[in-house]
């Protein structure tokens, strides 16, 4: 962490409230791991950051933008005292933390049990680059820019359509989806959340009908060529969101789901209705 960052989260954590959400993964040991009379204090240095809370406020809105729902399984990278965890829990949510510091895992699970939802979470004692997250659904996290970035192409990997959030730091050049100003509901530092969804992989070239579709893909951005005869038609409007994909070529509006190596949806516009079906060019 530079000694900026680690200034503002010092100065962030000395007005935050006690009770609250990590950031990254914590490894003092002010007691014996799993001691009952534990209790972090914000600022605390750790691995990667200092530990600074997450008003719940934020943790609410954070989980509303990323819209989970009992389907899903969450997983919050650096979870602390489990706030995240617990939130999503008590909402039906099945969810795990992952948490570096033996006795934030401990308070995490005594947390857990006295809010009644010691059945429905987990948390593991871990170090976050060296467990696998892949099953998530949606996932949390509150770190550093840098560890955001070394996590990016992890998470690029996940399975399309992963919502992820992140709690005041971004990922860079992959420009976010949504974002959420908790500040509005009485936040007053870290009140910034991002949203993120793992797009699919569609960079290439596919055969579209009796055409060709190039398609060149940075994150969730598209662009590329739909040619068909001798006409280069190049593509507008493009979207990437999970496996959802759209894009105009033509004066025709195409809509569908990417799905591996095929791609299929609805085509409007010039010529009416209809449905259109690609398939990946192999090489």
């Amino acid at each position: 962490m530079t000694r900026s960052l680690r200034a503002l989260f010092l100065a962030s954590a000395l007005t935050a409230l006690p009770m609250a959400s990590a950031c990254a993964q914590v490894i003092t040991r002010p007691s014996a791991p799993g001691a009952v009379d534990y209790t972090p204090h914000p600022g605390q240095p750790g691995k990667d950051v200092v530990w600074v809370p997450t008003p719940q406020t934020l943790v609410d809105n954070m989980l509303d933008m990323a819209g989970v729902t009992t389907d899903d399984y969450l997983i919050d990278l650096g979870s602390g005292d489990g706030r995240t965890v617990i939130t999503a829990g008590k909402r039906g949510i099945r969810a795990k933390g992952i948490e570096y510091n033996a006795d934030m895992v401990a308070l995490s699970r005594r947390l857990a049990a006295a809010e009644g939802v010691g059945d429905k979470v987990s948390f593991d004692q871990a170090d976050i680059f060296e467990i696998d997250f892949s099953d998530a659904t949606v996932l949390t996290l509150f770190l550093l820019p840098e560890l955001n970035l070394r996590l990016r192409p992890i998470i690029l990997d996940m399975k399309p359509g992963t919502r992820v959030v992140s709690n005041s730091f971004d990922m860079a050049e992959w420009k976010a989806d949504a974002g959420v100003n908790g500040g509005k509901d009485g936040c007053t530092s870290w009140c910034r959340g991002y949203l993120w969804i793992v797009p699919a992989k569609v960079a290439g070239q596919w055969r579209l009908g009796d055409g060709t579709l190039e398609l060149k893909q940075s994150f969730q951005m598209l662009e590329g060529v739909l040619t068909q005869g001798d006409q280069a038609l190049p593509i507008s409007d493009a979207t990437l969101r999970g496996t959802e994909i759209s894009f105009t070529a033509g004066g025709r509006r195409y809509t569908g789901q990417a799905n591996g190596d095929a791609m299929s949806g609805r085509v409007d516009g010039e010529g009416g209705e209809g449905r259109w079906t690609a398939r990946r060019s192999a090489g």
